[in-house]
C-alpha cells in the first residue's frame, strides 16, 4: 500500500460508483427526455410562412399572431404518439385561451385532413409541411414536438415527444397561464 493513500479496496469503489450512477440514471434520463437542449429556447422563433393543409393554395404567417402567446404542434398522421398526446390538444383547444398552430410533418394532405375529421382538430390552423422543409428550422426531426412562443415571438419552451399530463400540469398550463397576465 503506498503511504497516504486511503486503503479503500478497489473492489469497494468500483460497487460505489456504479451504486450511485445507477441510482441517478433513471432521474437523469427522464429529465434529459423531457427537457432536451435546444437552442432555440429563449430565442426568437423562426419566421412560420406555409400553405394551409385545409386550403392548399392559402398560406399563413405566424407574424399575425405577434403580440398574443401561442403553441405550435408539430404533428403527423403515422405518427402514434402524436394520436396518444391529441386529447390533451383538443381539451387545451376547448379550455380556449390559447391559440394552438398545427403543423404536419412529412405527411400527405388527405390522409393528415381524414386524421384530423376522424380525431377531432384542435388547430386553430394546420399547416402542411410535406417535404420537412418548415420543420427543419425549427429544430424538429421527429414527431412528436410542442413549442410554446410567447407574445414577443420567442420561443419559451420546446417539449420533445408526446405531451403527457403530467408534462402539461407541470410546464407548459402554467407557462401558458404566466404568458397569457
Amino acid at each position: 500500500m503506498q503511504a497516504g493513500r486511503a486503503a479503500w479496496p478497489q473492489g469497494v469503489i468500483a460497487v460505489l460508483v456504479i451504486t450511485v450512477f445507477l441510482g441517478l440514471a433513471p432521474f437523469a434520463q427522464r429529465w434529459l427526455s423531457s427537457h432536451p437542449p435546444s437552442p432555440l429556447v429563449d430565442l426568437p422563433a423562426p419566421a412560420l410562412l406555409a400553405q394551409r393543409l385545409d386550403e392548399a393554395g392559402t398560406t399563413f404567417s405566424s407574424e399575425s399572431l405577434r403580440g398574443r402567446p401561442w403553441v405550435l404542434n408539430v404533428w403527423a398522421s403515422w405518427c402514434a404518439p402524436c394520436l396518444e398526446e391529441h386529447p390533451l390538444l383538443l381539451e387545451l383547444a376547448r379550455a380556449g385561451g390559447t391559440v394552438i398552430i398545427g403543423l404536419n410533418h412529412l405527411d400527405r394532405r388527405e390522409p393528415a385532413s381524414s386524421w384530423l375529421v376522424r380525431h377531432g382538430n384542435p388547430y386553430a390552423v394546420t399547416l402542411f409541411d410535406g417535404d420537412g422543409s418548415i420543420s427543419a428550422t425549427w429544430g424538429v426531426a421527429g414527431v412528436p414536438q410542442t413549442f410554446v412562443i410567447d407574445a414577443q415571438g420567442r420561443i419559451r419552451l420546446r417539449h420533445v415527444g408526446r405531451l403527457t399530463p403530467a408534462v402539461m400540469e407541470q410546464h407548459l398550463t402554467p407557462l401558458l397561464r404566466s404568458l397569457s397576465n
